[in-house]
């Protein structure tokens, strides 16, 4: 069963029949801005570059490590980033992070998902927009945030994972911000910590 997914929610990342999920995947999808042309002849496509990334931090708060375009594996291995897409051609996910829970290094206390449109365009502009929780094991969806209903900004704080009384619950930030990367939105990622 999918949660749609409202800001501010909390949710517990354990399967339906028990025990908790292991694996999980962060889905990012966009398809590119069409406009029309002159009754309807003549459109055009422009990209968008949406980004997924994810931040691990400390007990202290202090990041540890940062899973982006340009940093696609963490340092330990536990997360992974499937690669960049630059124009939001085609169907599904056009970027994933997968995280193996069980292998997060005990010392990372959350891992903060962001979105940032990396080309400029807001949401409002970017076409069917979302950003969703998988469970791995088995591609099945457990949360889904839709991005284009979301207004006029570049960026947004998805969600945090974090460890509670041994084990991992999700926290639906959906805090709108303004940014080009991940280091643009910390400020906006702080007070969630």
């Amino acid at each position: 069963m999918t949660v749609s997914l409202q800001k501010g929610q909390k949710i517990s990342l354990s399967k339906e029949g028990g025990g908790a999920l292991t694996r999980v995947t962060m889905g990012l999808g966009w398809d590119a801005i069409k406009s029309k042309g002159f009754l309807g002849f003549g459109g055009k496509t422009e990209s968008v570059d949406l980004d997924a990334s994810v931040v691990m931090f400390d007990e202290s708060n202090r990041p540890v490590d940062t899973v982006w375009f340009r940093q696609l594996k963490s340092k330990d291995g536990s997360v992974v980033h499937t690669g960049d897409n630059r124009t939001g051609a085609g169907d599904g996910d056009d970027e994933q992070i997968n995280v193996d829970l069980s292998a997060v290094p005990g010392n990372v206390k959350s891992l903060v998902f962001t979105v940032n449109s990396f080309t400029g365009q807001n949401f409002s502009q970017v076409q069917n927009a979302y950003c969703r929780l998988l469970d791995a094991s088995g591609n099945k969806e457990v949360a889904r945030y839709d991005l284009s209903v979301q207004g006029a900004h570049t960026a947004q704080v998805m969600a945090k994972l974090y460890r509670h009384n041994g084990e991992w619950k999700m926290h639906a930030i959906g805090e709108n911000a303004s940014g080009r990367t991940f280091d643009d939105l910390m400020p906006s990622i702080t007070p969630h910590l």
